[in-house]
C-alpha cells in the first residue's frame, strides 16, 4: 500500500488543561449550515479537502457519507450487500460476477446500472496509481451482461477480493454525469445517504439525500466543523456545540482525554478496534537481533500491561498475537508475554551478553536504536522511553532518534532502524494487507515499511496462504502466525482502542466496522 493511513498511538500523550474553557467559533459555525437540532455536529481535525472517489486525497469517513462500495465491511468482517445484492467468485477466482440493487439513483438522478458502474471501473482498474489493490494489478477486463449484472475477469485468482471492493477508495462509484466534458472530477455526487451541501477550510456541510435505496437517517443534515487542537474538540464537546467527536482519522481522541471526559459525565465508547501496534526488528542492522534469544529477552523485558494502564488509562488491551480476535482469520490466540526481568537476563547470559550495567559481548555493547517519529505517531516517544528504561534494567542500551513525518517515511521503508513501532493497517485491510504488504519481502508497499522480513523462511509461508483455497486459507495464515510466534520475528504490543465521545442529544450510538466510516446509522437526535 503506497498511502499513508494513519496517526499512530492515540493514548500515549498528556492532556495538560484538557477541559479548560477555551473560546470556539462554533456557534457561528452551526448558524451558517445545517438546521439546528435537525443536525448531527461532528468535528474533524482538517478540512475533507476533495472528496473525488478515485483519487487519494480526501477524508475517507466524508467519502463514505457519499459513495458506496459494491459490498460493505461489517463488524467481524462480514461482507454486507450494498450496491450489488449478490456477487459470486468463479473460473477459480479469476472472475468475479455482480448482481446489481435495481431501483437505485444517483444524488443526480442518473441511474445506478451496468453502464455506471463499468464506467468507474474504467477510471481506476488496470491503472498504475491503483495497482497496489490486487483486483486492479491483476484486471483483465470486464463485461456487460445486462443492465444489473457484470462480470470482471482477473489474470489470476485475486487475494482479498471481496474486501477490495469494500474500500472508501478508489473502489466506490460516482455518477458519470458529475464528471466534466474531458471526463475530470467536477463535484461529490454518490448514491450514498448524504448530498454536500457547502464545503470550506472551516466545514462542511451535508443534507440527507430523500431518494436514498436504503434506509434514511432520522436526521436532516450533518455539519463537519473543523477543530484542529484537541483541547478545542474536548471543550466543544462538553459546551454542547458539537455531538460527536472520534475515529483515528476524524478527530482522534487519546485515551488521557476519553478518561477526562468519562471523569466529566460525558458518555465515551470505547471498544477493541482491528488494528495493533507492533514493534519491529531489524536484524539485518543490528547483528544482536539475529539472535532470537535477545528478542526473546526483549519480549519479557518490559511491562505490557504497566504500559497500558499509564499511556492507555487501560483502554489499548495488552497483545499476544498480530492481530485482535475482531479480524477474520486472526489465528488461535497466543499467550500475552509478561515482564519477567530475571529470565530475560538469564537469556542475555545464554546468549553471550554479559556483565553490570550495559551488556557487551566480543567487546561490543548491546545496544539498540529505536526511531520514533512524534508528526506520524502521536506518543510514541513517550512509548519508546518506557521500553527504554525498563530495557536498560536487563542490560540494554536504548537509544531513542525523533525524526519527522517524512524521514521516517524514507527511514521505514529503507530500514534504518534497529526497533521501529508499526500499526497494522486495519479493517478492512485485514489479515491480508498486513500480511502481504508489511510481511512479504517481494511486495512495496511504500512508505508503510517492513514488519519482518524473512525471504527463506517466512515468503514461503505468505505465499502459501495468499494462493490457499478457501478451506485451507486458515491453515495456512496460522502457519504464519505459528513461525512469527515461535521465532519472536516481531512483538505485538497492543490492540487499539476505537474512542468516540458523543452528547447526551445523541442516542442509538455504535462504534463503526472501519476507522474508515463515519457513524450516523441509528443514532436519533434530542432536544
Amino acid at each position: 500500500m503506497n498511502t499513508s493511513r494513519r496517526t499512530l498511538l492515540k493514548g500515549l500523550a498528556g492532556v495538560p488543561a484538557l477541559l479548560a474553557a477555551t473560546y470556539s467559533p462554533l456557534a457561528a459555525l452551526a448558524q451558517e449550515g445545517g438546521a439546528g437540532h435537525d443536525a448531527l455536529r461532528v468535528a474533524m481535525a482538517k478540512p475533507a479537502g476533495s472528496l473525488d472517489p478515485h483519487k487519494y486525497i480526501g477524508l475517507w469517513s466524508v467519502q463514505d457519507l457519499i459513495f458506496e462500495p459494491l459490498i460493505r465491511y461489517g463488524h467481524g468482517g462480514k461482507m454486507e450487500p450494498a450496491l450489488a445484492t449478490e456477487w459470486a467468485v468463479e473460473d477459480g477466482g479469476k472472475l468475479l460476477r455482480v448482481k446489481l440493487r435495481q431501483n437505485v439513483t444517483f444524488h443526480d438522478g442518473t441511474p445506478w446500472d451496468s453502464k455506471a458502474m463499468t464506467w468507474n471501473l474504467d477510471r481506476w482498474m488496470g491503472k498504475d496509481a491503483h495497482n497496489w489493490m490486487n483486483c486492479s494489478r491483476l484486471f483483465d477486463g470486464h463485461k456487460a451482461v445486462d443492465d444489473h449484472t457484470v462480470e470482471i475477469r482477473f489474470k489470476e485468482p485475486v487475494l482479498g477480493l471481496l474486501y477490495e471492493f469494500s474500500y472508501v477508495r478508489p473502489s466506490r462509484f460516482l455518477s458519470p454525469a458529475s464528471v466534466a466534458a474531458d471526463g475530470s472530477y467536477q463535484k461529490p455526487v454518490g448514491t450514498g445517504p448524504w448530498m454536500e451541501e457547502s464545503a470550506s477550510n472551516s466545514s462542511s456541510t451535508f443534507e440527507r439525500f430523500d431518494g436514498y435505496w436504503g434506509d434514511r437517517p432520522s436526521f436532516q443534515h450533518i455539519d463537519l466543523m473543523v477543530l484542529p487542537d484537541s483541547r478545542s474538540r474536548m471543550a466543544a464537546l462538553r459546551a454542547g456545540e458539537i455531538d460527536l467527536i472520534g475515529g483515528d482519522f476524524l478527530a482522534p481522541i487519546k485515551a488521557t482525554e476519553a478518561k477526562a471526559l468519562q471523569d466529566a459525565g460525558i458518555p465515551v465508547v470505547v471498544e477493541t478496534g482491528t488494528m495493533s501496534i507492533v514493534l519491529g526488528f531489524n536484524p539485518e542492522r543490528n547483528e544482536a537481533l539475529k539472535d532470537r534469544k535477545v528478542r526473546q529477552a526483549i519480549d519479557i523485558g518490559f511491562d505490557r500491561s504497566a504500559i497500558s494502564q499509564v499511556l492507555f488509562n487501560g483502554m489499548a488491551e495488552p497483545a499476544g498475537n498480530l492481530f485482535p480476535a475482531t479480524v477474520p482469520l486472526s489465528g488461535k490466540r497466543f499467550e500475552v508475554s509478561k515482564r519477567d526481568p530475571e529470565a530475560a537476563a538469564a537469556l542475555l547470559e545464554e546468549a553471550g551478553w554479559t556483565g553490570s550495567g550495559i551488556r557487551e559481548k566480543d567487546g561490543k555493547q548491546l545496544a539498540l536504536e529505536l526511531v520514533v517519529s512524534e508528526e506520524a505517531m502521536a506518543g510514541s516517544r513517550a512509548l519508546g522511553e518506557i521500553l527504554q528504561a525498563q530495557l536498560a534494567e536487563i542490560g540494554m542500551q536504548i537509544s531513542i532518534r525523533t525524526v519527522d513525518h517524512a524521514s521516517r517515511h524514507s527511514d521505514i521503508p529503507a530500514r534504518k532502524f534497529d526497533l521501529a513501532l508499526f500499526y497494522t493497517l486495519g479493517a478492512p485491510y485485514e489479515p491480508f494487507g498486513t500480511l502481504i504488504g508489511m510481511l512479504l519481502s517481494t511486495f512495496n508497499n511504500g512508505v508503510d515499511g517492513k514488519l519482518a522480513i524473512d525471504v527463506a523462511n517466512l515468503d514461503p509461508l505468505l505465499l502459501a496462504a495468499a494462493s490457499a483455497a478457501d478451506d485451507k486459507v486458515e491453515g495456512a495464515t496460522q502457519a504464519v502466525y505459528d513461525w512469527l510466534h515461535e521465532n519472536v520475528a516481531l512483538l505485538p504490543l497492543f490492540y487499539a482502542p476505537v474512542i468516540w465521545a458523543h452528547t447526551e442529544r445523541v442516542a442509538g450510538f455504535k462504534a463503526p466496522a472501519t476507522e474508515y466510516d463515519l457513524p450516523f446509522e441509528n443514532i436519533t437526535l434530542g432536544a
